[in-house]
Parts: C-alpha cells; structure tokens; sequence
C-alpha cells in the first residue's frame, strides 16, 4: 500500500510541542549564559551549541540575542497589559496601575515559569541594568508599552489620548517610578521578588505627596 505524506508526517500538535521545547531549550540556554558569562561575550553559536541544534535553527526562533534576552520580560510585560485592562473601572488610573503592578509580582511564577525558572528570569532582569546593550533596547521597549498602556488608560476613562494629556502624563509618572525602583533593585543586595515588591510599594506610595505636598518642613 502506498504511504501518503499525510500518514507519514506527525500530527501538528506533536510539532508544535517540539518546537516550543526547542524555543524554550534555546530560551533557558541562552539566559543561562548570559548570566553566568555574560552578555557581550555569548554567541549565538554557543546557544545553539548548548541546546545541540545549528545556528541557524537559532535564527527560526529568535531575530538575534537582543529578542532572546528580553524575552521573558515581554512576557511578564504583556501580563501587567493585561492586568490593567481586568482593573475594575471605578480605581483612578494610578492606582489602578499600582494594584496591577503590584498584583503582577504576586503572581509572576504564573506566567514565567511555564517558559523558564522564575529565578532565572530575575537574573535575566537584573542583567539589562549592567548591560548598556540591552539596557538601551528595554528603556526603547519601554516607551512603546508606555503609550499602549496609556491608550488603555484612555479607554478605561473614556477620553481621547490625542486631546486629553492626562494618560500620558499619568503613565510617564509610574513609568518613571519602574525604572527608579528597577534600576534601585539590581544595584542592591537583596534580589528577591519580595524586595523588589517592597521597593515598588514604597516608591509608589510617595507619588503623590511628591507630586501634590511641600517638603519643606515649616
């Protein structure tokens, strides 16, 4: 009886498995060694190397090292996203970004571990603030999601981002407040999840008598 291709190709939900093994493989040994050795001084070919696959099953995955370094921290960015879109509408625009911040680092195993270990992507994230590289390319990244989430605040209010300056300037302020207490995190000691939590908190919990109170004692 004559094989069809069809009866001789796996189904396509065994490939698909295969190839997020293989993306996850690549993912978890690239993070590994920039970690361990460093960023600048990995190659894409010891990735691949490590997972046993050539360089160019690499490039199928992955653009270039940049996107696989930066790639759990997309994740757990589309995660706050989505967190701010399920705030309730009634909290005002900060604090919905503040519960949804802070909800995230209650609940970041959730959508980390399913690529790789949790511990390995706060290593991964303390990594951008020593590596100018990647530092520059997260700060850029930074900025695109600051607008997405200041159109969704827009939604949320019911205004036109374009004419109302308020969601930007909203999400520039916490925006701001991300990149003190993440930059403030990875120059410590502790690099704990509860650390960089109680950072956020403490920082968060000042905008407003920063922005609205004298500091000058009387």
């Amino acid at each position: 009886m004559e094989t069809t291709a069809a009866q001789t190709s796996p189904p396509a939900s065994l490939r698909e498995r295969k190839k997020q093994r293989t993306r996850e493989a690549l993912l978890r040994a690239a993070l590994e060694l920039f970690t361990t050795q460093g960023y600048e001084r990995t190659t894409v070919d010891e990735i691949a190397e490590a997972v046993d696959v050539s360089q160019r099953t690499f490039f199928r995955y992955f653009a270039g090292k940049e996107e696989v370094a930066l790639f759990t921290q997309g994740v757990a960015e589309a995660r706050f996203l989505d967190a701010v879109r399920e705030r309730p509408p009634q909290e005002a625009p900060l604090e919905a970004l503040r519960r949804a911040v802070l909800e995230g680092w209650d609940t970041i195993g959730e959508s980390i571990e399913s690529v790789v270990p949790l511990e390995l992507h706060m290593r991964a994230y303390q990594l951008i603030e020593s590596t100018p590289a990647l530092l520059a390319a997260y700060l850029r990244r930074s900025a695109e999601l600051e607008e997405e989430i200041a159109r969704v605040i827009a939604e949320r209010e019911g205004l036109d981002v374009d004419a109302d300056p308020r969601p930007r300037v909203a999400v520039a302020v916490f925006g701001g407040v991300m990149r003190i207490t993440g930059r403030l995190w990875s120059e410590g000691a502790d690099h704990s999840i509860p650390a960089i939590r109680e950072l956020t908190t403490a920082y968060l919990d000042q905008v407003g008598p920063a922005l609205a109170e004298k500091w000058r004692a009387e």
